[in-house]
């Protein structure tokens, strides 16, 4: 009886494993960190093209089909389109020693996907909307809250506009960046917010980043000791001084 010879398991060949490529590697965050360093728009466009534009594509497009940010009324490769048109606004805050554009553009563009898609899935559920006419209506009221509306407006324009500038320099951390930033999309989509319940804001901006409500408390904390000289600024003067200065004390 002849045995046959069969290969050591060390001699056999294992299948191998296709490398899955990595979209949005180290290469793309240096091609952001030299977007952001170069003050030639000719240079800025062709880094964008070349070594940026497919990752934001791609991230949008993985964001929008991960989470199921289904609830719009327009073609997804529109809300793709201005997904990757938000992340371009935001490369000049991105800091490459607070962490991994990766991970930082990930969070901005949820954001702007939660605050879009919640506000379109509440638009779906209102059918018919009443207009009432009061007949007791006191004009003399009704401009004065028109009055305070324009002020809170102007004031919380030049508030968001002192924060762009000033965020990054005020904030060191890049989870302390992504919550402060959280906080100010919140301002900056305010007229799409129903809800301004304080828990359910808190669970928006943790939906947004991740972090927890001790983390959230404590940078808005911090973002309470500005909005309170920035309010006297602005009642006493009627403008904030907006420049990039890293502090207003």
């Amino acid at each position: 009886m002849t045995n046959k010879s069969t290969k050591p398991k060390s001699m056999m060949k294992k299948p191998r494993k296709k490398k899955s490529r990595i979209y949005f590697g180290t290469p793309v965050q240096n091609a952001i960190i030299r977007y952001n360093n170069s003050d030639s728009p000719v240079i800025k466009n062709r880094i964008y093209k070349e070594h940026i534009q497919f990752a934001f594509n791609k991230l949008a497009e993985n964001l929008i089909h991960t989470f199921k940010f289904y609830y719009f009324d327009y073609p997804l490769e529109e809300v793709k389109h201005e997904v990757v048109a938000f992340l371009v606004m935001q490369m000049p805050k991105y800091q490459a020693d607070k962490g991994r554009a990766f991970s930082y553009f990930s969070v901005v563009g949820k954001n702007w996907l939660i605050l879009h898609n919640n506000n379109n899935y509440k638009k779906m559920k209102i059918h018919d909307q009443i207009a009432v006419l009061d007949y007791k209506r006191n004009v003399t009221s009704e401009r004065s809250l028109d009055e305070s509306d324009d002020f809170n407006i102007e004031f919380v324009s030049q508030m968001l506009e002192y924060w762009d500038n000033n965020i990054t320099n005020i904030f060191r951390r890049q989870k302390d960046i992504l919550v402060a930033d959280s906080v100010l999309e919140l301002f900056r989509r305010r007229q799409n917010i129903e809800n301004f319940n304080k828990k359910a804001l808190y669970i928006m901006i943790r939906e947004m980043t991740g972090s927890n409500t001790q983390h959230i408390t404590r940078v808005i904390n911090q973002m309470k000791n500005y909005y309170f000289s920035m309010m006297e600024e602005f009642q006493t003067g009627g403008k904030i001084d907006t420049a990039n200065t890293g502090s207003i004390f």
